[in-house]
């Protein structure tokens, strides 16, 4: 009796444990999926397949690339299924896009045909498309339909998101207009909804870039943004909430990629993951750092002779980096964006090069009377104030070329940039001023 009572208790424990599991993970998806990152893939794989699939789908969907990855090799067939079946399916063509094609094969072969067809029409699409981006399961209604025969429609869809406005199409599937809810709802049961129609305030084309996408939502301020083919028919839709969060996911990676960190990194991921991620662009900047130091090796005996430019060198190289980075950043906003094209590049640089010169002048004049005050040599004054306004005009114009460069080279401007900016400025400023220092040195 003893025995049957304690393994009814051990029972209960677990059936208790299990529920609580579930609630947890139903009720935080971000915050599990944080949290179990740190666990082992194994004991993720074991937390993942124990539970059903409506509740750890939102957990998948916030795990990194990495662990998402690390999980659908080892996840059984079921749970597989059930997982990448009840994804967004945009998360679930970005997801298989990056497995092996083998990995990606048994992906597509383990979900359920509707889900897959969705997730392969998707992955047709190049990464950062509004075809990676849409709903395709957004409905448009005829024209010619009546407004009870389109709230009866209304009524049999069943669907997660509901929009604000009704999306027509002719015969032939092609968008031909919007009807927005409050018009259905006061309209005569009988009226047709051609009559209701207004015109469509923007759309875009399944094969747009993001950036295009963005910036029609911003200039529209549309809710939804239809998508459409090359022919004109509506093939989905673009939601403000779902192209909202990806621009906030890409805003968030281009500060970790700007500073070596990797894309796929948490604050709670595995050091070891950590590690190999970032030791090759510390690295990277170890051997700049050394570039840097080498310019300043070149002038040994002149900081021997006069150790104040020692105790100066910071000054112009911090001013030179913070000048860049601000061009760096106006810079890649406007590629980012597309509010800059080919034709205005010159543009850019040219407005760069004046800022750092307009800036250099004004940071010079104060830095020329510090240095005066602190050691009243007028030649130290004027080696600083003329290695400013040369430092910050070169800041300016490395911090808008960089990205233009490594954007036509097809490298990533956030990961690259802000390494090689640093390099410059800090190669331009010593030597600037050492350089002035030794043609000056006649003043000091």
């Amino acid at each position: 009796m003893g025995v049957e009572g304690s393994t009814v208790g051990t029972a209960v424990r677990l059936t208790a444990a299990s529920a609580l599991e579930a609630r947890y993970l139903r009720d935080f998806p971000r915050e599990a999926a944080r949290r179990i990152e740190t666990l082992p893939v194994a004991q993720i794989a074991d937390i993942v397949a124990a539970q059903p699939a409506a509740i750890v789908v939102p957990v998948f969907e916030q795990l990194t690339g990495y662990a998402k990855a690390a999980l659908v090799e080892i996840l059984p067939g079921d749970a597989l299924r059930g997982l990448l079946s009840g994804m967004d399916p945009p998360l679930a063509a970005e997801l298989l896009q990056a497995l092996e094609p083998g990995q990606r094969r048994r992906c597509l072969e383990s979900m359920e045909a509707p889900a897959r067809s969705v997730v392969e029409s998707l992955m047709g699409y190049a990464p950062d498309t509004a075809g990676r981006l849409m709903d395709t399961g957004v409905v448009g209604f005829l024209a010619d339909m009546t407004v009870a025969e389109a709230l009866d429609r209304m009524k049999s869809i069943r669907r997660s998101r509901v929009l604000r406005e009704l999306l027509l199409v002719d015969g032939e599937g092609r968008l031909a207009g919007r009807v927005e809810l409050h018009d259905l709802a006061v309209a005569p049961p009988e009226e047709t909804l051609q009559r209701l129609a207004r015109p469509m305030q923007a759309a875009v084309l399944d094969t747009a870039p993001k950036e295009e996408v963005v910036r029609r939502i911003e200039q529209q301020r549309v809710s939804v943004l239809p998508v459409v083919s090359v022919s004109g028919r509506l093939v989905g839709a673009i939601h403000y909430d779902a192209m909202f969060a990806a621009v906030q996911e890409d805003a968030s990676l281009d500060v970790q990629t700007m500073v070596g960190a990797h894309k796929d990194e948490r604050a709670l991921s595995p050091a070891v993951f950590a590690v190999r991620k970032r030791l090759p662009w510390l690295q990277i900047n170890l051997a700049t750092a050394f570039l840097a130091a080498s310019v300043v090796g070149l002038f040994e005996d002149m900081i021997a002779k006069f150790t104040a430019l020692a105790v100066l060198l910071p000054v112009v190289a911090g001013q030179s980096g913070n000048a860049g980075a601000q061009a760096l950043a106006v810079t890649m906003r406007g590629l980012a964006l597309r509010e800059i094209s080919g034709r205005q590049l010159p543009l850019v640089v040219l407005k760069e090069i004046h800022a750092g010169c307009l800036n250099g002048l004004a940071v010079a004049l104060v830095t020329g009377a510090c240095v005066y005050l602190w050691s009243g040599s007028p030649g130290l004054v004027m080696v600083i104030s003329v290695a400013m306004v040369v430092a910050m005009v070169a800041a300016g114009f490395s911090g808008a070329v960089i990205p233009i460069i490594l954007s036509r080279l097809g490298f990533d401007p956030a990961q690259a940039s802000s390494i090689v900016l640093t390099t410059v400025t800090d190669v331009v400023g010593f030597f600037s001023f050492l350089g002035i220092a030794v043609l000056l040195q006649g003043w000091l």
